[in-house]
């Protein structure tokens, strides 16, 4: 009789335990839940004319996408569902709202000149190439490096379209004065994620490790250029953080054709 009060109990415990680590899978899924809604917010806030709101907001997002996989890290609930939902989470937040955004805030202009079309199909070429690009790393997920993404992550190609409505709305700048460098700069975000250029991944950076003074000055100065005027810094950071994989594969590409005339 006592080993079936104990059985009994030991299986009340677990059903408790099972319980309490369902609740805890509540935590990065709301966080989740909360860029999705910066995200889905970006779209409706670009509909009605906010659009420096609606660029916060993509940043806002950005920032739930960062913390929401740390936290389910750090309390042990990572989920196949929360991979899938922190996927289709940054499809609108990264692909549809950036391009939404665009399109409302400068390539539906294009209209003016005879060019209705191309304003939405680079909106569109945009959304598309986030989408193939999630899509590839969800597929290549086990097998690819950490050190380096293949291709331009979709936060960072939403964060250099973000980051320039946000700046231009800062200085006063409308969207259909920039209408030629939108367009481009959309399409090239969108190629520029389906490529197999290669981006520093930040993974292996290990913050437990001892720094230099100087380098601790570094992030200072980071925060207080941030600080200072977020918009420019946060569009000037991300453009850099984009032309980075170009330089590097064209420095590796050369570096490659050097040691095979040597070998030859």
């Amino acid at each position: 009789m006592s080993d079936l009060n104990r059985r009994h109990d030991d299986a009340s415990g677990a059903e408790s335990v099972q319980k309490k680590r369902r609740g805890i899978y509540l935590l990065p899924n709301m966080i989740t839940t909360a860029g999705l809604f910066a995200g889905f917010y970006s779209i409706v806030a670009a509909m009605n004319g906010r659009f420096e709101a609606a660029a916060v907001a993509i940043f806002v997002a950005m920032i739930m996408d960062g913390i929401d996989g740390r936290v389910a890290r750090l309390t042990h609930t990572q989920s196949e569902f929360g991979v899938q939902y922190d996927s289709l989470s940054d499809m609108v937040c990264f692909g549809l709202a950036p391009g939404l955004v665009m399109y409302e805030w400068s390539l539906k202009s294009m209209v003016s000149v005879g060019w209705a079309k191309l304003g939405w199909l680079a909106a569109f070429i945009y959304t598309a190439s986030a989408a193939l690009r999630l899509a590839r790393f969800n597929a290549q997920v086990a097998t690819a490096e950490k050190s380096y993404f293949r291709g331009l992550p979709s936060p960072s190609a939403a964060g250099v379209l973000a980051g320039l409505v946000w700046a231009a709305t800062d200085l006063g700048v409308v969207g259909e004065d920039l209408v030629y460098l939108v367009f481009v700069l959309t399409i090239a975000t969108g190629m520029l994620m389906v490529s197999n250029i290669r981006y520093f991944s930040f993974k292996e950076f290990n913050v437990k490790n001892r720094v230099s003074v100087v380098a601790m000055l570094a992030v200072v100065l980071v925060y207080a250029f941030a600080s200072i005027d977020p918009p420019k810094v946060l569009f000037t950071g991300f453009m850099i953080y984009a032309i980075s994989g170009i330089v590097y594969t064209l420095v590796g590409i050369r570096k490659r054709r050097r040691a095979r005339k040597q070998s030859e």
